[in-house]
């Protein structure tokens, strides 16, 4: 395997940072990976380095706001003054458009966890003819009726701390019940795995767990509400493959079921949904992480060898 780094010019003058993971030999396929929200991309060396020996490429930028795409420690968690939203998921098309130049012809699918997941439910109604299939790991379906009203408080909450503001009432809105159900827990982040040792890593991590600021949850609302409108959700296309995953006890995706049953009601012939018993949010980094990752590649390699049999059978 082959690991390296680069930086990508957005139109508004920011680098992202970006992580590339090549196979020794000619990549298969090309996985293009979002990160979540408060984390960044090289978490996902572990996976990329199975993908990479299971013969695919990986690309993952770190968001704006985030890793070493966030210039200096106040950036973290700002993904930008206005549009932010809009303007990561068109970073995600810059990179997908580097990935098609250096991998010309190559399939190339999408995987996003937690919010990289909700970015990736919005890309695929803007770029799904780009993609070979779609993966969503600790997604979610239609935001819950108290969203509208964290929305206005978040932004009175601007109007009171300015846009870079931390509110401990918003983030308590939003992760505040996340830990509750682990009680005793040993940590604020017992949620995200049941492994002490990976949630520690976590913690030790000075690029994991900030806060975000109002301005960045205004965003994150705003493009919640626009991502699960059934009409956009219509503009997916129909034969595009989609594979869905979260463990049973993943606080994040309690209303994982409307997201399937709006796919299929829109008429997406391919989705595909894997529930791990008694998993919680990040399942790649759960302690049954290898079967996870053995389930990933699978499915990876049904749909490009559904490709290959599709151009064989019409060629």
């Amino acid at each position: 395997m082959q690991a390296s780094t680069f930086t990508l010019a957005t139109p508004d003058g920011v680098s992202l940072f970006v992580y590339r993971w090549l196979p020794d030999g000619l990549p298969k396929a090309v996985v293009q990976i979002a990160h979540g929200l408060a984390e960044h991309a090289a978490r996902y060396a572990r996976v990329a380095a199975a993908l990479a020996r299971a013969g695919y490429a990986v690309y993952a930028d770190d968001h704006r706001g985030h890793g070493r795409t966030a210039r200096t420690p106040a950036d973290l968690g700002l993904f930008a003054e206005r549009d932010g939203w809009k303007k990561c998921i068109d970073d995600l098309w810059l990179l997908n458009r580097r990935i098609a130049a250096d991998h010309p012809g190559l399939p190339i699918m999408l995987f996003g966890h937690s919010l990289g997941s909700f970015m990736t439910q919005y890309f695929i109604s803007e770029h799904g003819d780009a993609l070979a299939g779609a993966v969503l790991s600790a997604s979610n379906g239609k935001p819950p009726p108290i969203a509208p009203i964290g929305l206005v408080l978040a932004r009175l909450e601007r109007l009171r701390l300015g846009q870079r503001g931390h509110s401990p009432l918003i983030q308590a809105l939003f992760f505040g019940a996340f830990n509750k159900p682990f009680k005793p827990a040993r940590t604020a982040f017992d949620w995200l795995s049941r492994d002490p040792a990976e949630v520690d890593k976590y913690i030790a991590d000075p690029l994991c767990g900030f806060q975000s600021t109002v301005q960045l949850y205004i965003d994150l609302l705003e493009g919640l509400r626009e991502t699960a409108r059934p009409s956009r959700q219509a503009r997916i296309p129909k034969d595009l493959p989609i594979y869905i995953f979260n463990g049973s006890r993943d606080p994040v995706s309690d209303n994982i079921g409307q997201l399937i049953g709006a796919y299929r009601a829109a008429g997406i012939k391919q989705v595909v949904h894997k529930v791990y018993p008694d998993g919680r949010h990040e399942s790649l980094n759960e302690t049954n992480r290898d079967a996870v990752t053995r389930d990933l590649i699978a499915w990876l390699d049904g749909v490009i060898g559904q490709r290959r049999s599709a151009t064989s059978s019409s060629g």
